[in-house]
């Protein structure tokens, strides 16, 4: 249903961007970051990234080469999807259909900007908001012991209600398996709780009308709740869970074993954030409140207990990572109020020894950060490049590569604590998008692996649908009558 009005929808190729924020002088060609006039923030370290990644990029997201010619030696930037279509139907490319990158170079210019239409609203905060692999669930996770499964494909109908067992704080991730069949969702406590959405049931109320086998993370002599896990994901196979906890350790679980197959003291502080490079699962990459990035291969022996390679650049702690999926690059969002692009082949076996930078007392969990601080840079920084404009800040924000199938990878989005949600463009820099309508912190937020559609999770408990064109649907209204929390943050 979604793909018919799609379909009919996109050859509408004159329709506005949006009505809300969107950087309107912001084309496919433009190397300088575009902000709003007071947005003394904006701006990346980069004017045009001049790195391998920004030609795969551009090369996954480029139209091709008989299309962008206007004279013999002139090309054009930006082809206008009238000239696309032209050329398919006069099949320039010899292919008589577009390729993946002409369908990134089309679907680029109609971001998901328009809107919000509002798939929940709750009295608690929202913490995690994730499409499944295929895009057709939908997770939303609160503090109030609620995770709501929807399904993206059928009007957004509520598929699971589950209420969390082992709740200590928040639910602070969750990740659905590749083949949808279960979801794990994790809190402040050292088991990973699974469920199976694919049964019958709506209501999933834990060891009370379903059983959530919990998954303990701890050793045998560690009694109790010693810490608690912040990042979980699932293996590309479904077979593995990667973790990464407040006791500075990296964990691996087999499921089919049953049993806890690696820990690693991976780090000096909270490991906020993991992930499996690729779809191998030997890499994993780590990010700390100690400000370091490490990459593990489980193929070597050292992954015992020394990362293959170390990423030195941010300031203060790493609040999540994204992996490009290649087994290469990944970004990492940090509590110094910057995205960073990593390439793991400038990566050191040690962390350089510095001098300390830091001359300020500061804590993101009740302060603003220091206006001082804002133009510091590290003296051993090893980013490829850096994106600046959002505010990290009360909680771990999340931030992604843009899809795949439908950007080429174009894209870098972001939460943010201004209660919106930014998007980068990757080669450039420049702020191509600022999506406004919370009324608090946007800790995460997930763009739909094939269509122009993303969904936001606030601390307000909106969860928000933006999209481009629109579905067809008429939006749901914004209740702004109803009871609000208040906020102290």
């Amino acid at each position: 249903m979604y793909f018919r009005a799609w379909t009919a929808l996109i050859g509408d190729m004159g329709y506005a961007l949006s009505r809300l924020e969107i950087d309107p002088d912001y084309s496919d060609g433009e190397s300088s970051p575009v902000g709003d006039d007071n947005d003394s923030q904006q701006s990346s370290s980069q004017n045009d990234l001049d790195h391998e990644v920004a030609q795969l990029t551009k090369l996954r997201s480029a139209p091709h080469d008989r299309l962008k010619r206007v004279l013999p030696r002139r090309e054009e930037v930006s082809v206008s999807p009238v000239k696309m279509l032209a050329g398919r139907e006069g099949n320039y490319s010899g292919r008589s259909r577009f390729s993946s990158a002409d369908r990134c170079h089309i679907l680029n210019k109609y971001l998901p900007v328009k809107g919000p239409s509002i798939v929940d609203q709750l009295t608690t905060r929202a913490y995690v908001s994730q499409f499944s692999k295929d895009g057709s669930l939908f997770v939303a996770a609160f503090q109030g012991s609620h995770i709501k499964v929807y399904n993206a494909e059928t009007g957004w109908k509520l598929h699971k209600n589950i209420v969390a067992e082992s709740l200590r704080w928040t639910v602070t991730d969750t990740s659905i398996s590749p083949d949808n069949r279960f979801l794990i969702y994790a809190t402040m406590s050292p088991i990973v709780n699974i469920v199976n959405i694919g049964s019958a049931a709506t209501e999933s109320h834990a060891n009370v009308t379903e059983i959530h086998e919990g998954l303990e993370f701890s050793a045998d002599d560690e009694g109790g709740y010693s810490f608690g896990i912040f990042s979980v994901k699932f293996s590309s196979d479904g077979r593995e869970l990667v973790a990464g906890s407040s006791d500075d350790s990296v964990y691996v679980y087999d499921i089919e074993a049953n049993k806890l197959s690696l820990r690693i003291q991976a780090h000096t502080s909270d490991v906020n954030s993991v992930c499996f490079a690729d779809e191998s699962s030997n890499l994993i990459y780590s990010g700390s409140d100690d400000n370091l990035c490490k990459v593990w291969d489980r193929r070597s022996s050292r992954s015992k207990g020394k990362p293959v390679g170390i990423l030195t650049g941010h300031l203060e702690g790493i609040t999540f990572l994204d992996t490009r999926n290649d087994g290469r690059y990944f970004i990492s969002n940090g509590k110094d109020q910057t995205i960073k692009l990593w390439d793991i082949r400038k990566m050191s076996s040690n962390a350089p020894r510095t001098p300390g930078f830091r001359n300020y007392e500061w804590d993101y969990r009740w302060m603003d950060y220091p206006l001082r601080a804002r133009d510091l840079k590290h003296p051993s920084d090893q980013s490829v490049a850096t994106y600046k404009g959002h505010s990290v800040l009360r909680t771990l924000i999340r931030c992604y590569f843009s899809p795949e199938y439908s950007t080429g990878q174009r894209y870098i989005y972001t939460g943010s604590h201004d209660s919106c949600v930014y998007v980068y463009d990757l080669v450039t820099g420049a702020r191509v998008a600022r999506l406004v309508h919370h009324k608090s912190t946007v800790r995460d937020c997930s763009w739909h692996p094939y269509y122009p559609m993303l969904v936001s999770s606030s601390f307000d408990g909106d969860i928000a649908k933006w999209e481009f064109p629109g579905n067809g649907e008429n939006p749901t209204p914004v209740n702004n009558s109803r009871p609000r929390r208040r906020y102290f943050d």
